[in-house]
C-alpha cells in the first residue's frame, strides 16, 4: 500500500507578513460593519466606507473626515455599465456635476436599485493608478464581498502621516499594496489545522482536512478519498463552495451534481482529492451571487449579470489550490473539470496537470442557459 500523504510543515510566515494580513483582516471587518478605513497608496492616501447600505447619515459623517467632498469609486466594469468607460481592470472614480448625495449612489451602485443609473449628464470617469490608495479601497470591497463600490474623502494628511493620522482618530488603517496581495499572502500562510475521518456515502475511506492561514480567515477543505501516492498524478477536483447547490439541491447550477459525481469517480478510482474551495458564486460571495441570480431573472446571462454587479466573470483565485496540494505532497494531478482557466491556473502556480479529466453532467430546464453561458462566454468545455 502506498505511504497516505501527510501535510508538510511549511516554515513561518515572516512576521511581515503576518502584520499585512491582520490589517487587511481588521480592514475587511471595520468595512463590514459600515465603519470608515484609512487606505494608504505609495502616493496617496483616502478616507474609504463601502458604497453598499450607505445612507446619508454616513456620507455626512464621511465627509468631515476629509478635505474635499465625497466620490464614488466603481470596477471599470460597473462604469461600462453606466455606459462612461470601456470595460477594463481596475477601478475609476465617477465625476458628477453636482457631486454625489445619497440617490445619486445608491442608483449608481447598486443594480438592483437601478440596472443602469440615471447617469448625471455631464459625467465622466477619472482612472485610478494601480496600487493607489483609492483603487485599492475597490479591492478591499471585493475581499470584503460587498459590492465592488467604495465612496472615499482624501486623507488631510500626507501619504507617509496618513497612518499616523488614522490612528490619532481610531481608525483602521492598511496599506494599498497589502490589499492587493492579499489573496497570495494568504495562500502563502495557509496550515493544516484540523483532520478527521469523515466516512461518506460511496466513499467510506475519507479524511477531512481543514486549512487556515495563520491571521485566523477562511478556511479551505481538502477531501482526500483512499491513500493516493503522491509519486503518481492524483485524480483531482477543485471545487468552488455552493450553499445553494451543493447544500439545497437547486437547479439553477450545475454544482451540487459536480460534487457527488467528482466523490463518486474518485472512490471509483480507488484515490484521489477534492478541494472545496472557499469562494462561493465564482468569488463574489453568496449575497452577490444572490444579487445576480436577481439580475438573471429579469434576463441577463451570468455573466453579464456579474459585470452588472461591477465584477469580473470569474473572480476565483487558485493559489489556495496550489498550495494545500503541494502540503497534501500533490505536485502531479489529473484534474476534473470543465474549465480551461483552472489548468492554466495551476501550472502558473506551480502544479503539473498532466491529464484533464472531463467533468460534466446533464443539463436541466432551470440551468440550460447558465450552462451555454458558461460555454459560450466562458470557455467551458462540454
Amino acid at each position: 500500500m502506498s505511504a497516505q500523504p501527510q501535510p508538510s510543515n511549511p516554515a513561518p510566515t515572516p512576521p511581515s507578513s503576518l502584520t499585512s494580513l491582520d490589517r487587511v483582516g481588521r480592514a475587511i471587518a471595520e468595512l463590514r460593519r459600515g465603519a470608515a478605513v484609512a487606505v494608504i497608496g505609495p502616493g496617496d492616501a483616502v478616507i474609504a466606507m463601502t458604497a453598499e447600505g450607505m445612507d446619508g447619515a454616513a456620507l455626512a459623517r464621511l465627509s468631515v473626515l476629509g478635505d474635499a467632498p465625497p466620490a464614488l469609486l466603481v470596477t471599470a466594469r460597473r462604469a461600462a455599465v453606466l455606459h462612461l468607460s470601456a470595460p477594463g481592470p481596475g477601478a475609476v472614480r465617477l465625476v458628477m456635476p453636482g457631486g454625489l448625495t445619497e440617490e445619486r449612489l445608491r442608483l449608481l451602485a447598486d443594480p438592483e436599485a437601478n440596472d443602469t443609473g440615471p447617469v448625471p449628464s455631464g459625467s465622466s470617469v477619472e482612472p485610478l493608478a494601480a496600487g493607489s490608495g483609492a483603487g485599492a479601497s475597490v479591492a478591499l470591497a471585493k475581499l470584503a464581498r460587498l459590492l465592488p463600490a467604495t465612496v472615499t474623502v482624501p486623507c488631510p494628511a500626507p501619504a507617509l502621516e496618513a497612518d499616523a493620522w488614522a490612528r490619532a482618530r481610531d481608525l483602521v488603517a492598511v496599506a494599498a499594496e497589502d490589499i492587493m496581495g492579499y489573496h497570495d499572502t494568504a495562500a502563502r500562510a495557509l496550515r493544516p489545522v484540523g483532520e478527521a475521518r469523515v466516512p461518506l456515502d460511496g466513499a467510506e475511506d475519507t479524511r477531512v482536512v481543514a486549512f487556515r492561514p495563520v491571521d485566523g480567515g477562511i478556511e479551505h477543505l481538502a477531501i482526500v478519498i483512499g491513500h493516493p501516492d503522491p509519486a503518481q498524478p492524483v485524480l483531482a477536483r477543485l471545487h468552488s463552495e455552493c450553499f445553494t447547490g451543493d447544500l439545497l439541491g437547486s437547479l439553477r447550477c450545475d454544482c451540487g451534481e459536480q460534487l457527488r459525481g467528482a466523490i463518486a469517480a474518485i472512490a471509483a478510482e480507488g484515490a484521489g482529492a477534492l478541494l472545496y474551495l472557499a469562494q462561493e458564486g465564482r468569488g463574489i460571495g453568496l449575497v452577490n451571487k444572490l444579487r445576480a441570480y436577481c439580475l438573471q431573472d429579469s434576463g441577463l446571462d451570468t455573466v453579464d449579470a456579474n459585470e452588472q454587479l461591477g465584477f469580473d466573470d470569474d473572480e476565483r483565485l487558485y493559489s489556495p489550490a496550489a498550495e494545500i496540494l503541494r502540503q497534501l505532497g500533490f505536485q502531479r494531478v489529473r484534474l476534473m473539470t470543465n474549465n480551461p482557466r483552472k489548468v492554466a491556473a495551476l501550472a502558473r502556480h506551480r502544479i503539473e496537470v498532466v491529464e484533464r479529466v472531463p467533468h460534466s453532467f446533464p443539463a436541466n430546464t432551470h440551468n440550460l442557459g447558465y450552462l451555454r453561458a458558461k460555454a459560450r462566454r466562458s470557455g467551458h468545455l462540454f
